[in-house]
């Protein structure tokens, strides 16, 4: 089964985490200094937020999925919608290890098809490191 998976960045995190929290009836399941996220079943949802970006809003949009096989029929569609994929393998982001794939929808807006193998001490990679890669990496917006 598929969750969906929506990133925003925010420009206070206290005042979002607030406001997410009595929308969603729950605490953050992750709360880091930079990042917290929501892993909801109601609607089934990893909802994400953090102050990495300096463009406020929706960073970007995507599938967690719960087992390779699941994310390999997701590339195979990502694939046949003509944009560019972007793969990455164990890489480290969002306070997770995970595989994923990446495309950018015509509107120019960041999918992430993505299955979730540990959780990571760290964010990932620094915010110059990623500019300096393809666009479309783990949680950019400039």
């Amino acid at each position: 089964m598929n969750r969906f998976h929506v990133h925003v960045a925010v420009a206070d995190l206290d005042q979002s985490i607030g406001f997410y929290s009595t929308l969603f009836g729950s605490a953050p399941s992750v709360r880091k200094a930079d990042y917290a996220k929501w892993m909801l079943d109601d609607p089934k949802i990893n909802f994400a937020i953090s102050t990495r970006s300096a463009q406020h809003g929706v960073d970007h949009l995507g599938f967690q999925v719960e087992d390779a096989e699941e994310l390999q029929a997701m590339r195979a569609r990502l694939v046949r919608s003509g944009s560019g994929v972007l793969d990455e393998e164990a890489t480290t982001c969002c306070y997770a290890q995970s595989d994923k794939h990446w495309i950018t929808d015509p509107q120019g807006i960041a999918w992430e098809t993505f299955h979730t193998l540990a959780s990571a001490p760290v964010y990932g990679k620094d915010r110059a490191e990623m500019r300096s890669e393809s666009a479309a990496a783990c949680c950019v917006r400039s």
